[in-house]
């Protein structure tokens, strides 16, 4: 016969046993055990689609990993969420990387996911600004701080104008379409998922011009938080997403679509997302490129910092990269 303590014991292992269990199979304990878990700050759709392709057929589960991923309104945005500890890796553009890294900030770009250089400077027919020239002397409407912005200043540049040629109003994204349609701005630039608004807001006052001098990159940085093994881990997650791309693009946008939750429509993905270049990489180009952005935001943006290439290079971090595409990395 038991004894009471006996009794007591028997019950509590009784009573352990099924919570013991549950806990062995739950998500957050088969995270512990050999599988890295990351966060993510998400942005751009298009340009990150990788991400939201993976997201979507849960391809980190697949490789091994637990993400989370969260999706902001801009790089910038994104980028804030990383280096205020939100996230340890985080998709963004290629100025707000940049002036990051001349702020000081810890950071290091792991790869460059995309590029686009399909632009346009959104405009009304009653302002007669047939030529980036004509914008001298007028109200330009941009988003700050994000890669737009640069943008903005080569196609100024393409008329050997810059930015105190013009009034530069700062808007969101969203806020240039209604700034135009009121006659507020006389022409903006924004993110391309708004050019078909600002088409159907103006209608015959609707007028473009388009520019290819600027290829905007998608990049993914690891801030502080980051561990060099959840960072490969993700690299490796996000090529096989760009294999599933390649292989079906169609599926690819449908994803996009999904992961969307709304703010993109499937005419402005199924014609845009075939205008981005895909692939990870680690490019002189890419740091040519940068160095370039520098330079522009340290007179534009009076910003710190040192902005010749060597200084710029000690941003790039290639191991994570190198370690699961070796060809991908040819910056030194």
């Amino acid at each position: 016969m038991l004894r009471p303590r006996a009794v007591a014991a028997v019950l509590l292992a009784a009573l352990l046993s099924p919570f013991a269990a549950a806990c062995a199979g739950s998500p957050s304990s088969a995270r512990d055990v050999g599988r890295p878990s990351v966060t993510i700050a998400a942005s751009d759709h298009l340009g990150g689609a990788p991400v939201h392709v993976a997201e979507e057929g849960d391809l980190w589960s697949a490789e091994g990993i637990g993400a989370t991923v969260t999706t902001h309104p801009t790089g910038r945005d994104a980028l804030n969420a990383v280096l205020g500890g939100q996230a340890q890796l985080g998709v963004v553009g290629d100025l707000p990387a940049v002036t990051a890294a001349l702020g000081g900030r810890e950071l290091r770009i792991v790869a460059d996911l995309s590029r686009f250089s399909d632009w346009r400077l959104l405009t009304r027919t009653d302002r007669r600004i047939t030529g980036f020239a004509a914008l001298k002397g007028r109200r330009v409407g941009v988003p700050q701080g994000t890669n737009v912005e640069y943008a903005l200043s080569r196609m100024l540049a393409s008329a050997q104008l810059t930015t105190a040629d013009v009034t530069v109003v700062n808007l969101a994204p969203n806020q240039v379409t209604p700034a135009l349609a009121r006659g507020d701005i006389d022409a903006g630039v924004t993110f391309p998922s708004f050019y078909d608004a600002a088409r159907t807001a103006l209608g015959g006052a609707y007028a473009e011009l388009p520019f290819t001098g600027y290829t905007a990159r998608t990049l993914l940085v690891a801030g502080p938080a980051a561990t060099e093994e959840g960072t490969t881990a993700v690299l490796r997650t996000l090529l096989r997403a760009q294999r599933e791309l390649a292989a079906d693009p169609a599926a690819a946008r449908k994803a996009v679509l999904a992961q969307s939750n709304g703010a993109l429509q499937a005419g402005y993905i199924d014609a845009y997302q075939p205008r981005y270049t895909y692939g990870a990489t680690l490019s002189p180009e890419l740091l040519t490129q940068l160095e370039e952005e520098a330079g522009w935001a340290k007179a534009a943006q009076d910003l710190p910092g040192t902005a010749d290439r060597a200084a710029l290079l000690r941003h790039l971090d290639p191991g994570p990269l190198t370690a699961v595409d070796p060809a991908a990395v040819t910056v030194r």
